[in-house]
This record gives C-alpha cells, structure tokens and sequence, in this order.
C-alpha cells in the first residue's frame, strides 16, 4: 500500500510541475515592460504576443495605437490595434478592420490586407487607413490600396474603397502627414520596381493626380520621417520574405530629387537589416529628434511568431544611423542630445 501511496504521489508531482511552469511563463509575459527588446518573444498587458506585423503607430492624446496585420501561420486575419501609455506596454483593442463575410467584397476573408496604417484627418474627424490589398485567390495579381474609416483610433473601421492609385500598382506602402496637414502615400509600383508618391485628397480618402516617381531600384517597404526641414526615406530590397540590405535616402522636397545616403544600419547583420524589414519610423514626442525605426523579422513558416525591431534612430554627423541594441529605452534619447 505504501508503496502504492508513493507511486500516486509521484504521479501528481509529475503532473504538477508542468502547470507551475506554465503559470509561471504566463506571469512571467504579463510582466510590466521596461525596456525594448528587438527580436524577443512581446506580450500584451492580457500575456499573450502581440500580432500586429507591417504596422503603423499613431498618437492621439496622449495614448499610442499600434495597427498591424493580424496573422495566423500562414493565413491574414484582417487588422489589430493595440494601445498604450508609454510604447513598452500594450493593451489589445480588437480587430480594428475586420474581413468581409460577402465573397463578392474586395475584402472578402481570404483576402490580403498588408502593411495598414493609420492617419487622423482634423478636417473630418475620422481616422483613415489605408493598407496593401489582393484579392482573395488573386496572389499578388490585383496591387491595390484599401481605404478605410472610422470615427475611433480603436474602430471598428468601415471598407470604403479599393483601387489602383491613378492606374498605377500598389503593393507596399506608408502614409506620412506632412506639417501642414497634407497626406501623402507612398507606393511600390510597377512590379515593386518604382517607388511612387501621391499626394492624397483633402478627406484622406483617394490620391489627387500629384503622383510622381520618386526612382525606380526595385525598392519596398517605404517609411518616411522628417527632422530639420528635411525629408528621410528609408526602404528595403525585394527579396521576398528574406532580409536584405536597407537604403536611407534624403529630399529638401518630398517628390525629390532624392538623394542616395547609404545603409544606416551599423552592427553585428546589419547588412541584412538585423533580420529585419521596415515597416515606419515612429517620431518621439517630447524627445528632441527622437525617432524610433519600426521593423519586422519575418518568419514565412509561422507568420505569426514574426518578431519586432524597434530601435533608437540616431543623428551622427548630422545623418541619420540605427545601430543595434540588444536592450533599450526612452531614456536613450537624452543620452545623446
């Protein structure tokens, strides 16, 4: 009997340890975040990861909104949106855009819906997305822009329209809102071989016929920032899902001419991005010159285990450079003014 009574007690120890182990990596993601950690498995304030790949933020107030593709392993599940107060810690809103239940929608589920990203328009109080879309069944056949709107940061956005900017493909693609108000999106076009910008309409809501090619060197993955009258465009190769070597270009005007300033990426893999592939350069607010390079490192095996890169953008000479850190935080910022 004893030995029974033994046999029994080891039985439940056994069965017990694995559920410590779970509570304990689950308080363990739950966890206040402190620091970024690039590359590292993020969890949301509920302990589960972030999914939210090919994504934008935007401030309001002062609350921050992350948009980003809701990915299963291999499938698109529409857009999520995530808030926070302090850019470490992040509170899952929902499906911000969800996909269509009509097959005949142009976002009906099984549909494409890549690189979202989000803008306010003061003039008519919405919120505009615009995003990447393909067609269900189509592949990459139909390079088109999504258009999108909604009366909170949080959704749910309405569908409004896709098309092909003044005929032109669109694959990826960033917003940028310039300081006096005008949007502008800018677009890989013609078999990601040009880059494109067009500025949009006074509602956000459809590009106006000033659409220029900005070069065409077969770059995607545009993002946009400006800091001291100039204007800083930072792209990646096309190589698919593998990483490659990013290009920093620099303008006076945004339709150019723009001009070449290399690869601001130092350190270990930086040739290839850290992994990585740009997605937008959030500004500081607050921070002198502070931006922070928004990337994600692709995983086409389990798109949703994708991770993130989010490192400091540094000024050197006046150019700006991303060097790697394996941890950091805002405090960074001060360090370098």
């Amino acid at each position: 009997m004893k030995q029974f009574l033994y046999l029994l007690l080891g039985c439940c120890l056994a069965w017990s340890a694995p559920t410590a182990k779970a509570q304990t990596a689950s308080s363990t993601s739950k966890a206040k975040n402190t620091a970024f950690k690039p590359g590292e498995l993020w969890y949301d304030t509920e302990g589960n990861l972030i999914n939210a790949h090919g994504g934008g933020v935007l401030l309001v107030g002062n609350t921050y909104y992350w948009y980003g593709e809701k990915r299963a392993q291999h499938q698109e599940e529409g857009v999520n949106v995530y808030s926070s107060k302090d850019l470490y810690n992040w509170k899952y809103e929902g499906v911000a855009l969800t996909p269509a239940t009509d097959a005949q929608s142009d976002i009906a589920a099984g549909c494409l819906m890549e690189r979202p990203k989000v803008i306010y328009n003061q003039k008519t109080g919405k919120y505009v997305m615009w995003f990447h879309l393909e067609l269900k069944g189509q592949s990459y056949k139909a390079a088109r822009a999504g258009v999108a709107v909604a009366d909170k940061p949080t959704g749910p956005f309405r569908y409004v329209s896709s098309f092909r900017p003044n005929g032109n493909m669109s694959r990826d693609m960033g917003l940028f809102v310039d300081d006096d108000g005008a949007a502008y999106h800018i677009y890989s076009s013609r078999e990601n071989y040009d880059l494109r910008l067009a500025r949009l309409s006074a509602d956000y809501l459809t590009p106006t016929t000033q659409d220029s090619l900005l070069f065409a060197k077969h770059r995607e993955a545009p993002a946009v920032f400006k800091q001291g009258g100039k204007y800083y465009l930072l792209t990646s190769g096309c190589t698919g899902w593998a990483p490659n070597e990013a290009s920093l270009h620099v303008a006076d005007n945004l339709f150019g001419p723009w001009q070449l300033l290399g690869d601001p990426m130092t350190g270990p893999n930086a040739k290839l991005t850290y992994g990585g592939q740009s997605t937008y350069v959030l500004p500081v607010p607050g921070k002198k010159d502070a931006y922070i390079f928004m990337a994600d490192r692709w995983n086409p095996k389990d798109l949703k285990d994708s991770r993130y890169l989010w490192l400091p953008v540094q000024f050197k000479a006046g150019q700006p450079t991303i060097d790697w850190l394996e941890q950091w935080d805002l405090g960074h910022f001060s360090k370098q003014l």
